[in-house]
């Protein structure tokens, strides 16, 4: 038994690699993040422009129904 438990889990690891054509990757490039960061962000700001106007929407004609007592057109 001359194979230590890292030995063994190297000799493992080669053999899934190589069973699964899993080439070696460092991880995402900083392009590849940037990328990323831009997508949500510009996720996050159109959902925002879109749910800030209809929220506003909603609450000034909650309010002019409100201070009218009575049914607004076109809300």
């Amino acid at each position: 038994m001359g194979m230590s438990i890292g030995g063994v889990l190297r000799h493992i690891a080669r053999f899934v690699v190589a069973r699964l054509d899993i080439r070696s990757e460092a991880g995402a490039t900083a392009v590849e993040y940037g990328l990323m960061v831009m997508l949500i962000a510009a996720t996050i700001l159109i959902s925002v422009v879109f749910l800030g106007q209809r929220t506003s929407t909603t609450f000034s004609c909650t309010g002019r129904e409100l201070s009218t007592k009575a049914s607004v057109a076109g809300c």
